[in-house]
Parts: C-alpha cells; structure tokens; sequence
C-alpha cells in the first residue's frame, strides 16, 4: 500500500474556487472555537487553539490553511473575540507574534503534508513540533518587541509553560491523523 500525499481536504473536495473560500472561512471558525476551550495544566491552562492552527494547516495545506489563518487574525483585528478567552485585538498585543506565528506555521504544516507528512505518527509528530518552532520564534520575537523582555526572559515566559501542553497536542495529532488516512483510504 503506498503511502497518500496530498491533503485529507483535497481527497474529500474538489479545489474550486468557492470551495477553497468555505474552506478557508471554516478553518478560521474552527481555530476560533478551538481557542475558546481551555484545559486546567500546570503550568497554565492548555487551550485547542494551537492544535487548530496545525490541524488545519494538515488538512488544507499550505495555501488554504495560511489564509485560514490570516482571516482568523483578520476577524480579531476586526473585534470579533476570537482569541483564547474571547479576546479581541487588542486584548492580546503582547502575543501578536505568536498570532502572526500561526499563519506561517500552518503553511509549514500544510507544506508538509502535502508531502505525505500526515501519515505516520513519527511523521506527524514531526511536522506539529516543527509548526511549533515557527509559533515559538515568532511569539518569542514578538515578546522581546512588546514588552521589551530579553530572550532568555522571553524563552521562560513564552515558551517554557507551554511545552507540555504543545507535546500533548502533537501526541494527539500524532494518533488522529495517520488514523484518518487510514479512513480515507478505506
């Protein structure tokens, strides 16, 4: 059996036009939601936002899941609250870099698996950890701009609390994804 390239969207839905624009506007409610549930952790709460973002960088691909994601940033900048804890905008400056983050990393996620990187758990695990990087380094950049905290102080405040919850997500990923293909398949 070979293994799928593509997306699980593009094996579903023929890319049209008006199904591209559904699409992306999907992808944005469903990270939008994502963001609305959080999961008591130490150190801080996990919420299913950054799972949403690579998600459905993995399910659309690089093109319709970065534009998932800038309409999402484009829905807060325009005060719909639908950042983690109904935020808008401007509630949420500080972590702008980590928003701006998710665009790109759900390109890279989408990139990836296009290339066949949603099929095994080692893969997926691969590819979530990588989005996860480009999340980091833009969050950590935007810190050390909006707060003007240093990379060290940086590093442990944006991104030290958050790598349980960010290995849990991927295990998760790691399990759901190969396990719809295996549905796609059948």
């Amino acid at each position: 059996m070979s293994i799928a390239t593509g997306t699980i969207a593009d094996r579903f839905i023929p890319r049209t036009a008006v199904n591209s624009v559904v699409l992306v506007f999907a992808g944005a409610l469903v990270t939008a939601m994502a963001a609305q549930i959080q999961i008591p952790m130490w150190p801080v709460p996990l919420t299913l936002q950054t799972f949403a973002v690579l998600l459905v960088g993995a399910t659309l691909g690089a093109g319709r899941g970065a534009a998932s994601l800038a309409t999402y940033l484009a829905m807060g900048a325009a005060g719909l609250p639908v950042f983690a804890s109904a935020k808008t905008l401007t509630g949420v400056l500080p972590t702008a870099g980590f928003l701006v983050g998710f665009v790109f990393a759900a390109a890279l996620v989408g990139f990836l698996a296009s290339r066949g990187f949603t099929n095994t758990v080692i893969k997926v695990g691969f590819s979530f950890a990588l989005g996860s990087l480009v999340i980091y380094a833009f969050g950590v950049a935007g810190l050390m701009l909006t707060l003007g905290l240093t990379l060290p102080q940086a590093i442990a405040a944006g991104v030290v609390p958050f790598l349980i919850g960010d290995a849990v997500k991927a295990v998760a990923a790691a399990a759901l994804l190969p396990a719809a293909w295996k549905l796609v398949r059948n």
